[in-house]
């Protein structure tokens, strides 16, 4: 017999009232909760009259205004120091110059104040580096100039003769302001990271033999001893370019023999360090020195420790500068020892396997 989708729902309707009649004795009555006075009485409730409503609103009013009140003043806290660096960040871009920003929390915004100021101080040196080297560039090279300058108008005027004195003098002050612009090429090289190095083997001992003897008259004019010292151990040979390498020692003994007096003595020595992963050369000399508050400083371009820019020890400033580039250049370092009164030591750290290939 077919059957409907009506006759479906009875039929489960039925089945449903059977079990809940079957269930029924099992099932416990509810249990209905009452908030009540165990005496008998009526707990009062909290009616919403005008005054209880009056009383929710004003709490509510309060709640809300120390809200405000509290975003407001951390608002105010934290937008305070940005304004500050936004100013100061706007000072230093219109180039008027900027205050240290105050510190005044060890959060987030009080590092980035920290790192803002230590910025400003920054670019304060480098700026006043700059000056100082715009300045020392011009001294520098209007020296030469003005002496050959000079000389060709005294000839001119039949005040000199062009005899082989006076080539000599004029050759002289050219080859002092080719070097000069020699340098600044090889700085600004070093800077764009141009500066190219052909790598091949070197045996550093031979190197600075060579340096030696090239120094040698030199030294000798100015009453300085110059000096190879023998290694306790064989140095091992040296992958790097023997050019560079020896303008950067050339650098070293020139700076030793200028800022040593008659009498003292320059010495050149190298040696393994105890990995055997490095060859350290040495520059020793007795000469005059450098402060403790000076040392920092002896490897910066145009840096003297004669302030006089005397041509006997003031040299140009960019010697050491070009020793440390020429160093970091092969992978190693240039450091200095000194001691006021009693010489210094000026220290190359080259790795043995030269420098890292260029990327």
């Amino acid at each position: 017999v077919a059957s409907g989708p009506g006759d479906d729902r009875t039929v489960a309707s039925c089945v449903g009232t059977a079990r809940r009649e079957q269930l029924a004795s099992y099932v416990a009555a509810p249990a209905l909760l009452f908030i009540g006075d165990p005496g008998g009485g009526t707990v009062p409730g909290f009616a919403l009259s005008p005054r209880n409503t009056a009383k929710i609103a004003g709490v509510a009013a309060l709640v809300l205004a120390l809200t405000v009140g509290a975003s407001v003043l951390a608002g105010t806290r934290l937008v305070r120091p940005l304004y500050a660096l936004t100013g100061a960040a706007q000072r230093m871009k219109d180039g008027r110059g900027t205050a240290p920003v105050p510190v005044t929390t060890d959060n987030e915004i009080g590092r980035l104040a920290a790192a803002f100021n230590d910025m400003a101080a920054h670019r304060t040196r480098l700026e006043e580096q700059r000056k100082v080297m715009v300045s020392d560039v011009a001294h520098e090279l209007r020296t030469p100039l003005s002496t050959i300058r000079g000389w060709l108008e005294a000839a001119q005027d039949g005040l000199a003769d062009p005899d082989p004195a006076f080539v000599a003098s004029l050759l002289e002050e050219a080859v002092q302001l080719q070097h000069i612009i020699d340098d600044l090429q090889d700085l600004a090289a070093a800077d764009a990271d141009a500066l190219r190095l052909h790598p091949q083997p070197v045996h550093v001992e031979e190197l600075l033999g060579q340096v030696a003897a090239a120094h040698h008259v030199r030294a000798d004019t100015a009453g300085v001893t110059l000096s190879t010292a023998s290694p306790d151990a064989p140095v091992p040979q040296l992958t790097a370019d023997p050019v560079r390498l020896r303008q950067a020692v050339d650098n070293l003994v020139s700076n030793a023999i200028r800022h040593t007096g008659p009498g003292g003595t320059v010495t050149l020595r190298a040696h393994a360090t105890e990995a055997g992963d490095e060859v350290v050369v040495e520059v020793a000399d007795t000469g005059s020195g450098i402060p403790a508050a000076d040392l920092p400083y002896v490897f910066d371009r145009f840096w003297r420790a004669e302030k006089s820019r005397n041509r006997r020890t003031g040299g140009s400033g960019l010697g050491l500068a070009i020793v440390r580039r020429l160093a970091q250049a092969h992978g190693g370092s240039a450091t200095a020892a000194s001691e006021e009164g009693k010489g210094s030591v000026f220290t190359l750290r080259l790795p043995v396997a030269g420098p890292a290939p260029a990327p």
